[in-house]
């Protein structure tokens, strides 16, 4: 990997309101949470609040997504050291779990992410080697970086086959 400090990337997401019922936020109950994401001509995710927010439990929440955007980076960054180190990766799926918790006021943050990927390996694959290099891709992942909440990673190895 070429590093190239100092370049900026730009992400622009589109998020829309898609929830008034008519009453606008009149009141608590009076809308829905549902909401678009969109970005450059993409499929649009359907979003709404955790149900525990009065949300769609059939849409995707932030919540949700924050976890899954974790586990995407860390997955990426790892297959990509696999790949520079030897390290053959045949197949990998990761059951991420995060934790928040509330707060008094009706705020909150994450307490913990756990990442649980169960990654298949080539017969012969350096299995020290390719559990180390979950730290490392933990190092360089974009969206670690940017986290105050602890990211721990427990993965499970297969050899010779897809998880």
């Amino acid at each position: 990997m070429t590093g190239r400090a100092g370049r900026e990337h730009r992400y622009e997401i589109a998020v829309r309101w898609t929830g008034n019922r008519g009453e606008g936020t009149s009141s608590y109950r009076a809308y829905a949470r549902d909401h678009r994401i969109e970005a450059g001509g993409k499929p649009a995710i359907d979003g709404s609040s955790d149900p525990a927010f009065r949300g769609d439990c059939g849409r995707y929440n932030p919540e949700e997504l924050f976890v899954a955007a974790i586990s995407a980076c860390h997955m990426l960054m790892y297959l990509h050291l696999c790949a520079d180190a030897g390290v053959v990766v045949t197949g990998y799926a990761d059951e991420a779990e995060g934790t928040m918790v509330e707060d008094a006021d009706g705020g909150g943050r994450f307490a913990a992410i756990v990442l649980k990927p169960r990654i298949g390996l080539a017969p012969g694959a350096d299995r020290e080697r390719a559990t180390a290099l979950h730290g490392e891709a933990h190092r360089l992942c974009f969206i670690a970086n940017s986290l105050a909440v602890p990211v721990r990673h427990e993965p499970t190895f297969v050899i010779d086959g897809a998880p």
